[in-house]
Formats: structure tokens, sequence, C-alpha cells
């Protein structure tokens, strides 16, 4: 596939999805893709020195992860769209980094978000005009497939982690298959990639008993998938020795979502109306965590998450009626942990303590 321009494409660090964006980029539209660093607390201080004090977090870190990438070298990004405010921020974060003084291609895909096929092709020709259509499609097919693999290993990881014999085999383990899918080239790599991980995850002897505790983490969209951003929540709380599951991801919310119509049934007595980007799903899977005896529920948000500000009373009433605890954590652009870290392991010893007294 021949190019027109030679661009340096980065996209913003979101949870482990930055390799099914490289993937496109390089293979479907023949494009350097640009990785910045891992976010760290400088990512973070970046987009919060910039970026408005009221804005929700979310936006700090991807504005700190795009100042990243351009010192990196990037000369085109792409900016994420969403459903919430999200869908506005494409504009304030071009505002500031241009008022920074960087220089850039920029790609907005909120202003492509029309549910037009053609509008979509408009924004991917900006990236290369001359990339057929037929490669975009097979390099799109094979990122969504990364992409579905990257969340089914995080499942099996997440759930299995805490009961299993070789805990620092099975992190080597995830963090190889995550190097791999950094590595992959085409359909096979990515095939064999997540065939091995699984295979090495199954080798591992994994002793739950017949009633391990069981949490749901649910919350919003960006920190509730991004590990930076929470804390690495999941891997305190499965190392802790607790079955974590999370519906919430790529491949649950935006290839294979219900849909309001089909879940505003099955939470009727909580909610009729559309509350937000993720609050239906986040209702139903509170009710559907509570029905099936979860040991508890931790919701999380950034601060300024109005959507998920709006759920938590209706989260109130399911722990009400079912009897499960529920911890609410919000985030902002914190120096530490160590308050997240006690809140949570207090957490865990009363969900034990009552399943001990329950059995």
């Amino acid at each position: 596939m021949a190019k027109s321009e030679e661009l340096k494409v980065a996209f913003p660090m979101i949870a482990n999805y930055n390799d099914v964006v490289r993937y496109f980029v390089e293979v479907g539209m023949n494009q350097t893709y640009i990785r910045q660093p891992k976010m760290t607390r400088r990512t973070m201080k970046l987009g919060a020195k910039y970026a408005p004090d009221m804005v929700c977090t979310p936006f700090k870190t991807i504005l700190g992860s795009m100042i990243e990438a351009l010192e990196a070298g990037a000369d085109t990004l792409i900016m994420v769209f969403g459903y919430c405010r999200l869908g506005y921020y494409g504009e304030l974060a071009e505002r500031i980094l241009r008022d920074l003084g960087y220089e850039f291609n920029y790609i907005n895909m909120a202003d492509y978000t029309t549910g037009k096929y053609k509008d979509y092709l408009k924004a991917l020709k900006k990236i290369n005009p001359k990339a057929k259509k037929i490669g975009m499609m097979k390099a799109g097919l094979e990122a969504l497939k990364m992409m579905q693999n990257i969340d089914a290993i995080e499942e099996y990881y997440y759930q299995n982690l805490g009961f299993c014999e070789d805990p620092v085999k099975y992190k080597s383990i995830y963090t190889r298959f995550m190097h791999d899918m950094h590595k992959a080239k085409n359909s096979e790599d990515i095939n064999e990639g997540y065939n091995k991980a699984l295979e090495a995850f199954q080798s591992i002897p994994v002793h739950k008993g017949e009633l391990p505790l069981k949490v749901a983490v649910l919350g919003e969209y960006f920190t509730v998938m991004d590990e930076f951003s929470n804390f690495n929540l999941e891997q305190d709380l499965a190392m802790m020795g607790v079955e974590v599951h999370r519906w919430m991801n790529v491949t649950h919310r935006n290839l294979h979502y219900p849909g309001e119509k089909n879940l505003h049934p099955r939470i009727q007595e909580y909610c009729q109306y559309e509350m937000g980007p993720t609050s239906s799903a986040n209702i139903w899977y509170a009710k559907e965590c509570a029905e099936k005896g979860f040991d508890g529920i931790i919701h999380v948000k950034s601060a300024g998450c109005t959507p998920e500000i709006d759920i938590m009373p209706v989260l109130s009433r399911i722990s009400s009626d079912f009897k499960i605890p529920i911890l609410y954590l919000t985030y902002d652009a914190q120096d530490g942990d160590a308050g997240f870290q006690t809140r949570l392991e207090a957490f865990y010893d009363m969900i034990e303590m009552r399943k001990k007294v329950n059995i």
C-alpha cells in the first residue's frame, strides 16, 4: 500500500487498547505509530496542569498522554470520542495543545461520529488518502479480534489470579501476552499470542473452593478499565483472594452491547429513563451480580463524572434490596493510593467476615 505522506500517528493511552490502534494504523493504514511512554504520575501532572480544574479526570489523563505522545515524536493525534462530555473534549484538547505551541495534525473522531460509514471513511482518509478499503477492512477486523482477545485474557486473569498456585508466573504470562500483542504484525500473531497465553494459564492449577469471594467492579467507562487511573484496583483485589468480575470493556460495551431498549426492561424497577452512556449497563450489571449472589460491588468513577454520580442512589437501592455491600471509589489527580488501599482492605475484611457468618 502506498502512502501519500509519512505520518507519525499517536492515540491517547487507554487501558490496554493502544496496540489495537497501533495494529490498525500500521497494518491497515501503512503509517508509523508512535507509542508514548506508559502513563506515570508525570502524565497526570501534565494533564492536570493544563486542563481546566473542574474537568473530569479522564480528560486530564488523555491530555497528559497526548503531550507525551508529541514529545515522543508524533505529528498526528487521533482523539477518542464518547457519549458524555468526552464528545466535546476533542476541541478543548486541541486548543490547549496549540496554545502550548505544539504543531500537529488532529483527527477528532467526534467530528465524524454520525453513524454513517462514509464519515468514518473520511477520518481514515486523513491518515492515508491512498489506503485501500479492502486493506482497511481486513486490518480493522483483525484489530477487533485483538481487542476481543485482550478483553478475554483480562477477564480470565482477574477471575483466577487470586486462586492459582503460582501468581508470579500468572502475572508473567499476562505480561507476555500484552507484549505479544504489541509485536503482532498479522492475524496469525494475534491468534498465536492468545492461544499461547490461554494454554499457559490453564497449565497452572487453580484452587477456588466451592464458594470463592466474588466481587463485581463497575463504573465509569474510562477509569474502571484503565489500571493506571484506578491504581491497579483489579490486581490488588485479585491478590487478596477475590474472583474479580468486570463487564465493562470495549468488547461488551461497544461490540456486543444489548442496547438501552433491551436493558431497561430488566431494570425497570430502578430506572425508566436513559441516564448516561454507561448508566443503564452499570445498573443492570449491579442487579445481575446481586441476583447471582456476589459478595460485593465496587463502583468506580472519576471525579466530576455526572452520569456515574447520578446512578449512586440507584446502586444504594440495589444494595439495600439484595443486602449486598457496595464500595464507592472516586479518583482524581491524587498523588498516592494509600487511602484507596486502606478502604479496599477494609472492604475485603468486611465481605470475608460476612461470607464466613453466612456459610
